[in-house]
């Protein structure tokens, strides 16, 4: 079995080919809209048949090559897909497919077919990437510019996984905002940092925004956009990293299942910001293709009553913030309510790795160690 991972390269565009390089962007981003046009206007979405509506007025219009015509149709479908509203296309990358890239190992360079001609650029990379690209021969990759005006090539390759560890136990984590995530191990990751950070950048939002000048946005637009995200990013691939380390003694990691919690919670005002921004998800994904690779399985839990019961004797105690106390009296049990939460959701995600046949691998503390059934 193999993993898909994008390997992010730093191109080399002489100045004499970027301008050629913009105008290929250009085109791509002016095919797309095009085809999008057409696209709203006949309300037709599927690939074959919009291809013989657009193909060739396309073609004609922006000089683009055949193959990126059929990567623009491709991806304003795929867009409408993830997003289901499109309003424009700019011209910040272009995708590529065999036909119109090719990597080139040797010469650590890669072959990119222009609207005029196929060029090779040298790239800039380290020992990381060239390590990951090695004996590949990828078929995909996505040509981009950012507003420094730097160039990328985003090059998906296939990565073998490791074989699958077949033990039974299982690494419940759970995540939060006081601390991103905690393990059934004791180990967690304090967010106060992310917190703080997060704070900063919204007050310097407010303060430029306060402004009203056409400095104060550029300003915005140069050096704010993007660092925050960035930033718990780059947190959260360093927690990713750990947890699939801690998991390698383990055959599972568990997550909670919190799809559409911001819908379901209620939050104080002065909350909401920090509650909108958290990131709950992309350490999820990040978590999980990691996971792939080394040969760990990922499944969902169900989040209701994991904070609320005692991992101990499973009867409902008292969570006061960060403490959780047990109240049955043969028991006891006092610690820290998030590792508490995350021995439930290990115990959850035990019952069904131990049952292989069961239907499904998302589960629920009610049914499979409170017995209780939901209501109808």
């Amino acid at each position: 079995m193999t993993q898909a991972l994008t390997v992010r390269c730093k191109l080399i565009v002489p100045i004499n080919f970027k301008q050629k390089v913009d105008e290929t962007l250009v085109g791509f981003a002016d095919a797309c809209n095009q085809i999008l046009a057409v696209a709203k206007r006949d309300n037709c979405w599927n690939t074959t048949k919009l291809h013989h509506k657009v193909y060739k007025p396309t073609k004609e219009s922006t000089g683009l090559k055949a193959n990126h015509v059929c990567q623009a149709i491709r991806r304003v479908i795929n867009q409408k897909k993830a997003t289901k509203q499109i309003h424009k296309f700019r011209p910040t990358s272009i995708s590529l497919d065999a036909r119109t890239f090719k990597y080139i190992e040797d010469k650590q360079q890669v072959g990119i077919t222009l609207k005029e001609k196929r060029v090779n650029f040298d790239l800039k990379i380290g020992g990381y990437q060239i390590a990951l690209l090695r004996n590949q021969t990828p078929t995909s990759a996505t040509l981009s510019k950012n507003r420094q005006g730097d160039y990328y090539i985003n090059i998906v390759v296939e990565v073998p996984t490791q074989p699958r560890n077949k033990t039974p136990k299982v690494l419940g984590v759970d995540v939060g905002l006081r601390d991103i995530a905690s393990t059934s191990t004791g180990k967690s990751w304090d967010g106060k940092q992310l917190r703080e950070t997060r704070a900063k950048f919204a007050r310097v939002r407010a303060s430029i925004q306060s402004k009203r000048t056409k400095s104060s946005k550029r300003l915005r637009r140069q050096r704010l956009s993007g660092r925050e995200r960035r930033f718990q990013k780059w947190v959260n691939h360093n927690i990713s990293k750990q947890l699939v380390e801690e998991a390698k003694n383990f055959g599972v990691i568990a997550f909670e299942d919190l799809t559409g919690i911001r819908q379901r919670a209620k939050v104080r005002k002065s909350q909401r910001r920090e509650h909108n921004s958290w990131a709950f998800y992309q350490l999820r994904l990040l978590t999980e293709y990691k996971a792939n690779v080394a040969g760990i399985d990922l499944i969902l839990v169900d989040p209701r009553y994991t904070s609320k019961t005692c991992n101990c004797c499973k009867v409902i105690g008292n969570r006061n913030g960060k403490n959780f106390s047990c109240v049955n009296k043969l028991c006891g049990w006092v610690g820290d309510a998030d590792h508490n939460g995350a021995k439930n959701i290990a115990g959850v995600a035990g019952v069904v790795v131990n049952q292989p046949e069961s239907s499904t691998m998302f589960c629920s503390l009610e049914e499979t160690v409170l017995g209780l059934k939901p209501p109808l």
